[in-house]
């Protein structure tokens, strides 16, 4: 087997590296086809490591090994419904709860209840961040490492910046901006004390084995404007991927929503690596728009997820393929952006990859 993780290492560390490396993330379509009985009949067998294969593709996130719990915090959980789950979070002084909803194969979901509901749970939230205990799970990373094998570099995401945080995981976007222009001295507090708590996440991190890392921020430009950017996001990735490169860490945060509004701006962020931009017809903005904005940085991914379905065409798919690679290449992941959808070809998959594999052998697609 080929050894993907070194030519995915060497992409983010060695500028002049020329060869191409396919990663699209195929997690979705596995677990979702596998979990409602579509697999295609010639995969029932199939390990998601077969299907990597199958489409001559390289892994990105195989190893969470960053462990999170609390010293003196008990959590509750229950299923109220078949697609719906009930946490409570019980601290001295009271108890915090969230609900979230599965889709049908319990594996995407969204927050029905969020786990601070108005500003008076904040003193609450505070003490639940200062009971926090942050972990690597060496034993863990071997074995990810081992089933992985030469597939890929270990990568994955940990806990967003406080302001995605808030809005994302633990208040929702409507309440967040309430807060921030209706109790700013509440916002300023929690960001005080997300931030310190983070301080230990954060000390791991720049320890763990892992040299590639990634801010899974999630940012769309139709929720984050040009001025929370600015003021609450910018700084704080300073400050943080500042730490990550003393540490001799490469970095990069995931942008998968609308462009549009921060293209402009995403030269000002100190990221090594852009992921998951997401071009027309599927994103807000053109390939060479995400070019101007990503510069001389490493792009992953850059076909839309939609060109995998069948009402677009193959040749469509190809002709973006080549596009992106012309435009990227040699400071380019390819990749899907931002995972493949359940009802996806597989095999126009392993086509990509295929002309992956012509590229690094004849230097051209």
């Amino acid at each position: 087997m080929t050894n993907l993780a070194q030519l995915n290492h060497d992409i983010f560390f060695a500028s002049d590296q020329r060869q191409l490396l396919w990663q699209p993330r195929l997690e979705y379509w596995y677990e979702v086809n596998q979990r409602r009985g579509t697999l295609p009949a010639r995969f029932q067998n199939a390990s998601l490591m077969d299907i990597y294969d199958y489409c001559h593709a390289s892994v990105r996130y195989f190893t969470f090994p960053l462990k999170l719990t609390y010293r003196n915090v008990e959590i509750r959980e229950t299923w109220v419904a078949p697609t719906h789950l009930r946490r409570e979070w019980h601290l001295s002084g009271g108890m915090l709860s969230e609900e979230i909803h599965y889709d049908e194969w319990r594996y995407s979901s969204y927050f029905h209840e969020y786990l601070v509901k108005t500003p008076a749970d904040f003193g609450l939230y505070e003490r639940l961040l200062m009971d926090e205990s942050w972990e690597w799970d060496q034993a863990a990373y071997d074995s990810a490492l081992e089933q992985a094998g030469q597939r890929g570099a270990p990568q994955f995401y940990f806990r967003r910046s406080p302001f995605q945080h808030l809005a994302i995981s633990i208040m929702g976007y409507e309440r967040s901006i309430f807060l921030l222009h209706d109790h700013p001295e509440v916002y300023s507090r929690y960001v005080e004390a997300n931030t310190h708590a983070d301080n230990a996440m954060y000390d791991q991190l720049c320890r763990c084995p892992v040299n590639i890392l990634n801010f899974g921020e999630n940012i769309d430009a139709n929720l984050v404007s040009p001025t929370i950017w600015r003021k609450h996001l910018l700084p704080y990735y300073a400050r943080r991927v500042d730490e990550l490169h003393q540490a001799g860490k490469r970095v990069y945060i995931h942008i998968d929503g609308a462009m549009r509004p921060l293209i402009n701006l995403i030269r000002e962020s100190p990221f090594d690596a852009i992921e998951a931009c997401t071009p027309l017809p599927q994103g807000d903005v053109t390939l060479v728009e995400i070019k101007q904005a990503v510069g001389n940085r490493v792009l992953l991914d850059g076909i839309p997820a939609v060109y995998f379905l069948s009402h677009y065409s193959w040749e469509t798919l190809a002709a973006c393929v080549k596009d992106v690679v012309n435009l990227f290449q040699p400071q380019l992941i390819l990749g899907v952006s931002d995972e493949l959808p359940p009802d996806a070809d597989i095999d126009r998959v392993r086509r990509v990859g295929e002309l992956v594999t012509k590229f690094n052998q004849e230097g051209k697609l």
